[in-house]
């Protein structure tokens, strides 16, 4: 058994020691230069793009697209995380060890936020702060993969590139979209040296112009939360559950945080207040999902951009340490995200009872 396990240890360094270098070789842009495609910069859509024209399920506006399947590759993360973990508690061991031990520490350190903010509703708000962190967290970080929004369909008569076959396995067509523009500029320059008359000049140039109408690409899988409409949707649940959080804790008195006239005749100044402070409460309230939405949307989707941006301008290197830091970003905003909606819900379970005692 011994030398079994010794074995699959080797083995599994052998397979994680490749994933680094793959992973170096296509982050600092060897495998472009070696094949001689310069960089170019994408087009950044803000809305999932669709991969096929037919509806799924023949549901008119539900599509396949690229953010959806973004969101199946965050759902099947967390379901193998489940797996991973229930396999390392159903064995026995004392302490877990692996990605069941790095769960177990983040749970914890979850939980005991939790309980510091919550108190005795910890049971009722801890699974929400750690299925939001959960689910954002792979979501945010699957961007990072290789070949993630650089691999999908050339559409052709779309965008400003030109297309480069690179093979084909099969029927399967393997292209590519390059930038043209610095070949046909030398290639211009040098027809000018070779007394190529204006006329005869133009006419090529036209004709290139009909030949090529440019090219585009789609990309299979794209981060879900660079697509607005999953952080609104992720927003409006948190949202909604803050307000059942609430009503739990405190029935239908939880109203009065945003309708209070209990003072409105007998104190009429003091309830003219507090039922304005009601009323901003409403507004607040309803702007957190605004809030919340934007947050995740903006801080994923630029660094996305800035991604693009840097490796296009500089391919060699630099786009490595932009991947570092969106590590650490995608990280942060996952648990502010769920923080944020465990602070709300804590705060929702608070009475106002101390609130009306100051005016009695």
């Amino acid at each position: 058994m011994s030398e079994e396990k010794s074995k699959n240890r080797t083995w599994a360094r052998w397979v994680v020691l490749a994933a680094i270098l793959l992973g170096a070789f296509l982050f600092t842009g060897f495998f472009g230069i070696g094949l001689g495609i310069k960089p170019i910069m994408p087009e950044v859509f803000l809305p999932g793009e669709k991969l096929s024209e037919t509806p799924l399920f023949g549901i008119p506006g539900l599509y396949l697209t690229n953010t959806l399947i973004g969101m199946l590759g965050a759902d099947l993360v967390v379901f193998l995380i489940a797996i991973g973990v229930y396999r390392g508690v159903k064995s026995g061991k004392m302490v877990l060890t692996g990605i069941s031990g790095a769960v177990e520490a983040l749970l914890e350190a979850l939980q005991n936020m939790t309980e510091g903010t919550a108190g005795k509703y910890t049971k009722i708000i801890f699974p929400w702060f750690a299925a939001i962190t959960l689910l954002v967290l792979p979501a945010n970080w699957l961007g990072l993969l290789p070949g993630v929004e650089t691999i999908g369909l050339v559409h052709e008569g779309h965008g400003e590139y030109a297309v480069r076959d690179l093979g084909s396995i099969g029927d399967l067509k393997i292209q590519t979209i390059w930038d043209e523009s610095g070949e046909m500029a030398a290639d211009a320059h040098g027809e000018e040296a070779a007394h190529a008359t204006a006329e005869d000049t133009h006419a090529e140039e036209d004709a290139h112009a009909e030949e090529h109408h440019g090219a585009s690409i789609v990309p299979f899988f794209r981060p879900v939360s660079t697509d607005l409409n999953f952080t609104f949707a992720l927003a409006i649940v948190a949202v909604i559950m803050v307000q059942v959080v609430g009503f739990r804790a405190l029935g239908w008195g939880y109203l009065t945080k945003f309708f209070n006239v209990k003072y409105f005749f007998s104190k009429p100044i003091f309830g003219f207040i507090d039922f304005a402070v009601g009323l901003l409460e409403l507004v607040s309230e309803i702007s957190k999902i605004l809030s919340f939405a934007f947050r995740l949307f903006g801080n994923l989707f630029a660094g996305a951009v800035l991604i693009f941006v840097m490796g296009s301008l500089v391919p060699f290197f630099v786009p490595a340490m932009f991947y570092m830091l969106e590590v650490f970003v995608g990280m942060i905003q996952a648990i502010v995200f769920g923080m944020l909606t465990m602070t709300f819900m804590a705060q929702a379970t608070q009475s106002h009872g101390d609130h009306d005692e100051a005016h009695a």
